[in-house]
């Protein structure tokens, strides 16, 4: 990808990415407000599960997208970029109506037996209607980075966001403040209607933008085979971070419960940590989410290439940027906590709890750019492993800490489970760097010659 694009994409992902954040946080400002802390906390028990449903419906599939196409973009010969999303979009598809059925099936048993709350129910059979939605667009906006041609998807995305508040606020206008079970699934409605639209938008621009890539005849071997190499393991380890994930967080209300707290005042710490401090503790990282989106398409064309100069230049030069800015936006956030949350939130509460998170925000921050980098140098398996042992960390501590020390117990395990990730993070992409075999993820230098490893498996 020329640096001419890189540069302009990275500001324009930058710009939308701040504008849809800013958009969010204010959404959920109101939410906060329209819901209550303990309709938020249920809100949020929700989204966890419909996470691990969505996270079935993608199964690596963006990931394998943006991967894919940027190695037959990468190609010296003629790449193929229409079989390869074409094959992106059937792995989706089934993925996708299977976690629909799975869901619709189980919504009644994880409402009643997992959640523990019956209200769920509604809002969990709502959702599954977005689940192809959600794994055909992940799998169109991957085709989209990989091309470097960001500004479609991401006015799509904007565009989605308008109407979910817009479908959201026009439902929840019609339902009592007190009935959280209409309350939640009148939520999950606007978010579907959404994703709908949103997926015909994606599917307009990609019709359109496709004509400019013809097929090859040939030019590019085994792309299905070399899809599920790419989605399959990285869909496995994305079920098992993502199920222990889901288990703990139901877990905190419990672990709350446990410790002394009624169940309305668990679900309303709950919903102040997750569904206020932590929202607004990330909000400024979508410059660095744009930036680490946009290095997985460029190291993976250079990997192909066997340019490790210019990997290394440029894994050096995101994590220094990444480290700089989240020590200033840690440190804005930790001085101005209790007037930020109040203007946002009308709640000191929440500033509180920012306050305590702000010290972690360098290392959530560089963090997220390392994952980015080990995903475009080909580490996705390591990546999602790390991740899973975190989350095991983290439902080791949810169990131990919380009955004990309650929301003190719970802050303490979100420290000790993001320096663990990220400690073994930098550790991976430090081994990568230094190994004079890093570009082709195990096998001796390429310098973008035929003789390969890496390209003959291709």
């Amino acid at each position: 990808m020329p640096r001419r694009n890189i540069v302009r994409n990275t500001a324009l992902l930058t710009a939308s990415s701040l504008l849809m954040s800013a958009i969010g946080m204010v959404f959920q400002a109101w939410l906060a407000a329209r819901l209550g802390p303990a309709g938020l906390g249920l809100w949020q028990l929700t989204l966890s599960v419909t996470g691990l449903a969505a996270t079935f419906a993608i199964s690596g599939v963006r990931f394998a997208a943006t991967r894919l196409v940027a190695e037959e973009l990468g190609r010296e010969e003629a790449g193929d970029v229409r079989a390869a999303v074409r094959r992106c979009l059937a792995y989706a598809s089934v993925f996708g109506m299977a976690a629909l059925l799975i869901l619709l099936l189980l919504a009644e048993p994880v409402g009643m037996l997992a959640i523990e709350d019956a209200r769920t129910i509604p809002s969990l059979r709502l959702a599954a209607f977005s689940l192809p939605c959600i794994a055909l667009s992940s799998a169109l906006t991957g085709y989209f980075t990989a091309c470097g041609r960001i500004g479609r998807p991401t006015l799509v995305h904007l565009l989605e966001q308008l109407a979910e508040i817009g479908l959201v606020w026009f439902f929840l206008r019609r339902v009592p403040r007190d009935d959280l079970m209409r309350c939640a699934a009148s939520v999950t409605l606007g978010h579907v209607l959404a994703d709908y639209l949103s997926l015909v938008w994606m599917l307009l621009a990609y019709l359109h933008d496709r004509q400019e890539h013809a097929s090859a005849n040939g030019g590019s071997k085994a792309l299905t085979g070399r899809l599920l190499h790419i989605a399959l393991p990285l869909a496995l380890s994305a079920y098992a971070r993502s199920a222990l994930t889901t288990v703990q967080h139901l877990l905190v209300p419990r672990g709350l419960h446990a410790a002394g707290y009624s169940a309305d005042r668990a679900l309303a710490g709950y919903g102040i940590v997750h569904g206020m401090a932590l929202p607004l503790l990330l909000f400024p990282s979508c410059l660095l989410g744009a930036l680490s989106e946009l290095t997985v398409p460029e190291l993976t064309e250079a990997q192909v290439r066997g340019e490790m100069g210019a990997i290394r230049h440029t894994v050096r030069s995101l994590l220094k940027n990444s480290f700089l800015y989240s020590f200033a936006v840690g440190s804005f956030l930790f001085l101005c906590a209790e007037p930020l949350a109040f203007c946002v939130y009308k709640s000191s509460q929440a500033g509180r709890y920012i306050r305590i998170l702000a010290p972690l925000v360098p290392i959530l921050y560089t963090d997220m750019a390392a994952d980015g980098c080990l995903k475009g140098l080909g580490q996705q398996l390591w990546y999602m492993g790390i991740n899973v042992l975190d989350a095991l960390l983290g439902l080791l501590l949810v169990w131990q800490l919380l009955p004990r020390f309650a929301l003190t117990g719970y802050l303490a395990l979100v420290y000790l489970t993001e320096i663990f990730n990220f400690v073994l993070s930098m550790w991976r992409l430090r081994l990568v760097l230094l190994r004079s075999d890093a570009p082709c993820g195990g096998h001796r230098p390429c310098g973008g010659s035929e003789r390969c490893a890496y390209r003959a498996a291709s």
